[in-house]
């Protein structure tokens, strides 16, 4: 990819700092290609498979040399016992996600924007891995969908599509999901980067169930901006709804007490959905750099 063509949302020498991590599984998948993560298929540990022409950078101790002393080409050998990573990243296009712009015409700054930055990170890192890697934008019941796949092309036009996610009034997520279950046919690691401000969080909850049912592992990042957190100081303000949800004139004083209590029990009905249907579910600040979390999520998967 050529340095014009580069997503912005690409930056390659702050992520030269994890290029020596990978993002690891938790649980066993499946995929076609050997790789290194557990895979569902069973009959017996090392059993081999097939071939796979050796590609540069990876262990030579994987190499065939007796192939390669008959015919001069460098093989590995395919086992079982391990397979390739197949993930989806699924960002929330709802209008909820544009919070913390500097204007409606400028995310910067924002849940989406913060979003933009860590998927374009992960995806850059899943492909250095030889994994796959595709994406979802989730807007009420539409989706815009890019299957996975691991060339340096298909990460590169994936890169493209999240630098241009934009966003639409929506007050539910799970419709979304659904169609996102029906179209994705090749189960694997399905991220999901949301603020979860859904009218709909049960039946969210009971999508991705669909997700875990079907052997899928599901990690939800659950992403919240500093001034949701806190409210500002000051003595008016008035507050716009993102999805046609009218507006509010007040005092902060007012009404921050109340605020937080319904906003701290926000944060505690997502977390236990999500941890009631086996995700696997991590809170993050939008006030915290994107290479800081992505560095600590790479770090504590791999542990």
């Amino acid at each position: 990819m050529s340095v014009a063509s580069r997503s912005p949302y690409l930056d390659l020498r702050a992520l030269a700092s994890v290029s020596h991590m990978r993002f690891i599984t938790r649980q066993r998948i499946e995929g076609s290609f050997s790789g290194r993560h557990p895979s569902r298929r069973q009959g017996g540990a090392g059993e081999f498979v097939d071939f796979r022409e050796y590609t540069g950078g990876e262990d030579l101790r994987r190499l065939d040399w007796k192939v390669y002393g008959r015919t001069g080409k460098a093989f590995v050998r395919l086992h079982q016992d391990e397979t390739n990573l197949i993930c989806t990243l699924a960002v929330d296009g709802s209008g909820s996600m544009q919070f913390g712009g500097r204007s409606n015409s400028d995310s910067r700054g924002s849940k989406l924007d913060y979003a933009k930055y860590l998927t374009t990170g992960l995806s850059h890192v899943i492909q250095q891995g030889q994994d796959q890697v595709g994406m979802a934008v989730l807007r009420e019941a539409e989706i815009e969908y890019l299957p996975p796949g691991g060339t340096a092309s298909h990460v590169a036009r994936l890169q493209s599509n999240i630098e241009q996610i934009n966003t639409a009034p929506a007050s539910t997520l799970a419709p979304a999901l659904r169609k996102l279950f029906e179209r994705a046919s090749r189960r694997g690691v399905l991220m999901l980067v949301s603020d979860f401000l859904a009218d709909d969080l049960i039946d969210v909850a009971a999508a991705l169930r669909l997700f875990r049912h079907r052997g899928w592992e599901v990690v939800a990042l659950h992403l919240v901006h500093p001034h949701e957190e806190q409210l500002p100081d000051g003595m008016a303000f008035r507050f716009e709804g993102m999805e046609n949800d009218g507006s509010l004139s007040c005092s902060p004083n007012e009404i921050r007490a109340a605020y937080q209590q319904r906003f701290a029990a926000h944060l505690t009905a997502v977390r236990q959905a999500m941890l009631s249907v086996g995700c696997d579910y991590r809170l993050v600040s939008t006030g915290i750099g994107y290479m800081q979390t992505l560095g600590g999520f790479l770090v504590e998967r791999s542990g």
